[in-house]
């Protein structure tokens, strides 16, 4: 149901927001340029008289259960059960207009308006009810459904919801003030509910974009250009040379060859027969230019332009530097380019209508229903009001992989013939073309006093742009190829460790490789690169880490989270004693802490989740495998609304950190992604999975954050401490693999040769 029918109903009562001009982007950040205002009033909440009750929220489910917890604050404010709210997420059609999902904003900002219209229909229903049994509001009481009370008379009265608002239309403005519950009231919001998406996909039922089916519908394949992974260029769009259709004519089913710019596609009666198609083309490009090396992205990030922002500077670095009583050190950290990973390879279905004939429908897996409904009007010069996207169940990949890609193409290819079309990529495309998790590389320098004080600190970022506008655009011509410098290298670039003397900046570049967010976007590296540092300084000044992490921090609840985390770890300072990495000893253990409270958005932001970690790892100095053995991982979260949904999110950031920290990397050939499948991209197996413990705080009444991503920030440090503990080796560059290791201990003279006796 969509809003005009919604707002047209009888029997109904709603809250809704009137259209308001889309919110522009701030300087330097990513969103759309959309100036379009819908003509219908955006719906939160809606009770109607056959007993439903529909919630609308602007965000989609990336598989982090916010489905189920947004259903649960609604029935929270409406004293029914989490079962009773069919949630409506990312339809364009239906929902509000609330951005893009990112920066583990759902629950901390975007369900407010939810939770508050939910309360305001509440407190109509009560008055509904107070008018129609003549007795006081505040004597009525809500549940499972229900407005009843007990007249002066001793009768008792009682109404469903359904039946208050049966021969009404009731619509309320939403009102951001609207009183809601005392969290001491609570009674469904702070209790593990089971996922309500679960269900579906267990049994089949229709629930991921790849399943999709539309009558007439055919299928399609894209066959990209040989500057794979790029996007910038004076190239972009202008390569293909010809295309030979006969070299398909054969094959059973083709419909349609179609090139546009460097944009081609074959449409086909069934998936094999375009599967088979777009291997056989033949399409002949032009000599592509040469590309600037990849090989070494740390001298490649290090070498390009750069724009210096200063972010924060306070007390006299560079005076303390000078002094010769202090014992100062200086490193500079690495990150590598990354894939999101996404299992399976991204799929839309697109339902291209002319003019006057009816709307445009794409379904779709994107993270950005707002945003991709503007770039696909764009692409094929519509309006905004003619398209909906209907946002389904896709690949998970916490930021951007092709899934609004796969839309531009399906649109254009439906569009060249006249019918719904379903592409699906290939894994060698998705891997080839997901826009990367950028590199990253932070220099930084500190001063500390004999005694473990820290005293300075000077740090810089080094961030390449994460734009990625989508393929289709960039391949016939509609977006210029030309770089865009975004200002997204910020996030938690300010260490929580605290000095009198410091210095932050973060070096804007443009993009090296077609790139865009990911997980942790910049905070992730960053925290890296503050948390190794402080590790290295505690060592150098005879402080235990975590105690050296405890003085230097200035966040009660940053304290009392690490302390916690310490306690279920049973952490004991660890050994001085250097001599213990000098024997023949081949599997040794160590144990690494860390912390980061998830910073996001435009500096200087604002914080999600508090999170911490202690990691427990075996090294093989012989082979440098490293074999993580257990991870304590605690989190505060605020008002958990899903407990068990909190802690599935740390689950998932354990797994998807501990892949990217001792696996992941994108390696270049020519200045191209060279990774085509997942043999050339190993990703971590069940069997590498260590014990994890979570230690969630208890923080029911406080504001909720954002847990989505928390959780990940401390990773690679807790990891590359705890190498260092185990070996006296330091790593500061990821992924940790088994040759990285290798060469870091044959560095330092502690890499394990096994003995040979001769046969």
């Amino acid at each position: 149901m969509n809003r005009s029918e919604l707002l047209a109903r009888e029997g109904c009562l709603v809250v809704v927001r009137q259209p308001v001009a889309p919110v522009k982007p701030a300087p330097g950040q990513p969103g759309s340029h959309s100036t379009f205002v819908p003509e219908v009033a955006e719906v939160f909440v809606a009770i109607l008289d056959d007993g439903r009750i529909l919630a609308f929220n602007g965000h989609v489910d990336l598989g982090t259960g916010i489905r189920t917890s947004l259903a649960q604050i609604v029935a929270e404010e409406l004293d029914v059960a989490a079962s009773d709210v069919a949630m409506q997420l990312g339809h364009t059609a239906a929902t509000p207009n609330q951005g893009p999902t990112i920066a583990s904003a759902t629950i901390q900002i975007s369900a407010i308006a939810l939770r508050c219209a939910a309360a305001q229909a509440r407190h109509a229903l009560v008055a509904l009810a107070a008018k129609r049994f003549g007795i006081d509001a505040s004597q009525l009481r809500c549940d499972a459904g229900e407005v009843s009370g007990t007249t002066t008379q001793g009768e008792t009265r009682k109404s469903t919801f359904a039946e208050l608002v049966a021969g009404e239309r009731i619509t309320l403005v939403l009102n951001l003030d609207t009183p809601v519950k005392d969290p001491s009231t609570y009674r469904v919001v702070g209790k593990s509910s089971r996922r309500v998406d679960l269900p579906a996909k267990a049994t089949g039922e229709l629930t991921f974009v790849h399943d999709m089916r539309v009558p007439g519908m055919l299928h399609a394949r894209v066959v990209r250009p040989p500057y794979s992974g790029v996007d910038a260029g004076e190239f972009v769009g202008n390569l293909l040379e010809s295309v030979d259709t006969a070299s398909v004519a054969h094959i059973p089913g083709v419909r349609a060859v179609v090139t546009i710019g460097d944009f081609v596609g074959v449409v086909a009666q069934r998936e094999e027969q375009a599967i088979r198609a777009a291997h056989a083309l033949r399409v002949k490009w032009k000599p592509l230019p040469p590309l600037p090396p990849m090989d070494d992205t740390t001298l490649a990030i290090a070498a390009a332009p750069a724009t210096r922002r200063p972010l924060l500077d306070e007390g006299d670095v560079d005076a303390v530097f000078a002094r010769d009583d202090v014992l100062t050190l200086s490193r500079t950290y690495a990150w590598p380019y990354q894939m999101h990973g996404s299992i399976g390879p991204s799929c839309a279905v697109a339902d291209y209508r002319a003019r006057g004939e009816g709307r445009i429908t794409v379904w779709s897996g994107t993270q950005n229903p707002v945003s991709l409904r503007y770039d696909l009007a764009q692409l094929i010069a519509r309006d905004e009001a003619d398209i909906d996207i209907v946002r389904m169940e896709a690949s998970g990949c916490y930021g951007r992989n092709c899934a609004d890609d796969v839309c531009g193409d399906a649109l254009l290819l439906s569009r060249a013939v006249g019918a719904p079309v379903r592409v699906q990529l290939s894994r060698s495309d998705e891997h080839l073309w997901e826009p990367k998790g950028t590199g990253q590389v932070m220099t930084v320098r500190g001063a500390a006093t004999r005694g473990g004080e820290l005293l300075a600190y000077d740090f810089a970022t080094r961030y390449p742009s994460n734009d990625a506008p989508i393929l289709a655009s960039l391949l016939i011509g509609v977006v210029s190829p030309q770089p865009r410098i975004f200002e997204m290298g910020d996030r938690t670039a300010v260490s929580p460790y605290k000095s009198e003397h410091r210095r932050f900046v973060c070096d804007d570049m443009a993009p090296l490789v077609r790139a865009s967010w990911f997980r942790g976007v910049s905070a992730l590296p960053n925290s890296f690169a503050h948390d190794a540092f402080a590790d290295e300084i505690a060592f150098a000044t005879g402080v235990d880490p975590l105690q050296f992490k405890l003085r230097h921090l200035d966040d009660a609840r940053a304290v009392a989270l690490l302390e916690a985390v310490a306690a279920r770890a049973a952490w004991t300072p660890r050994s001085r004693d250097v001599s213990r990495w000098d024997t023949d000893e081949r599997f040794v253990r160590g144990r690494g802490v860390s912390y980061a409270r998830y910073v996001h958005s435009r500096f200087p932001g604002f914080g999600a989740a508090w999170s911490a970690w202690i990691v427990d790892l075996m090294v093989d100095r012989v082979t440098g495998e490293v074999r993580v053995e257990r991870v304590t991982v605690g989190q505060d979260t605020g008002t958990m609304v899903n407990p068990d949904g909190v802690r599935h999110q740390l689950h998932g950031n354990v797994v998807q950190v501990l892949s990217r920290s001792l696996k992941e990397r994108v390696r270049f050939v020519d200045g191209r992604p060279a990774s085509r499948e997942w043999g050339g991209y190993p990703i971590l197996t069940f069997a590498e999975l260590p014990k994890l413990d979570v230690v969630l705080m208890p923080r029911q009444g406080e504001p909720p954050m954002g847990a989505g991503e928390s959780a990940s920030v401390p990773g690679p440090a807790a990891l590359a401490n705890a190498i260092f503990d185990a070996t006296g080796v330091r790593i500061y560059a990821p992924p940790f693999t088994p040759e990285t290791v290798r060469a870091a201990l044959r560095r330092e003279g502690r890499l394990l040769v096994p003995s040979t006796q001769p046969a």
